[in-house]
């Protein structure tokens, strides 16, 4: 099953046909799903499931329907076990962006990361979890597919907001920090540190 986010509104693409009780469930091969996300945008849908029989198939399915943008991300330490967090359109974020031509997505990642909060001298530590979100640029939706990366930095100057992105801040929060912030972030960004077994 995969969880794609929908406006922070979770968009699951399923192989089984669960009772409904609390979302709404479409199939995939028949569903508008413009007509779906725009419905999600407007609060008129808080969950929904997306049903295809094969699961192995059911993402590319989803792209056959949806134009797909490709980005990288890191979730970065320092030497205090600190994690670098930006702060845009209102709310806490981790550093990431598009992957550029001819680009390996590792260091898409890296360079994003570099370009949004000055922060260099990384090292990958490990492959995290991809995460899925729907936007809308220029009047068309889009899902971006975004593959993080831990990594670990020995940068020891202080990180610097990228200002044209819209980013307001790029700062080393502690754990107990990191938490506060979590309450004011993304769904997406969560799931990364619910992996890193991070939130108690």
């Amino acid at each position: 099953m995969y969880k794609v986010f929908v406006n922070d509104k979770p968009l699951f693409l399923t192989n089984e046909i669960a009772k409904e009780t609390d979302f709404q469930l479409f199939l995939l091969e028949s569903i508008d799903i413009e007509q779906l996300i725009i419905k999600m945008f407007q609060n008129k849908i808080q969950k929904a499931y997306l049903y295809y029989p094969d699961e192995k198939a059911i993402l590319k399915k989803m792209k056959e329907k949806i134009p797909v943008c490709k980005a990288g991300g890191g979730l970065v330490y320092n030497t205090n076990g600190d994690v670098l967090f930006i702060f845009r359109n209102g709310k806490w974020d981790l550093p990431k962006g598009g992957i550029e031509k001819n680009e390996e997505i590792e260091d898409t990642a890296m360079r994003e990361i570099e370009e949004e909060t000055g922060v260099n001298q990384l090292t990958i530590t490990k492959k995290l979890q991809k995460t899925y979100h729907i936007f809308r640029r220029n009047g068309k939706y889009k899902l971006k597919v975004t593959h993080w990366f831990e990594m670990q930095s020995t940068f020891d100057g202080t990180p610097f907001p990228q200002a044209n992105e819209g980013i307001e801040r790029a700062v080393w929060l502690n754990p107990e920090q990191v938490k506060e912030a979590l309450k004011n972030s993304y769904e997406n960004i969560k799931l990364l540190f619910e992996e890193e077994k991070l939130l108690k």
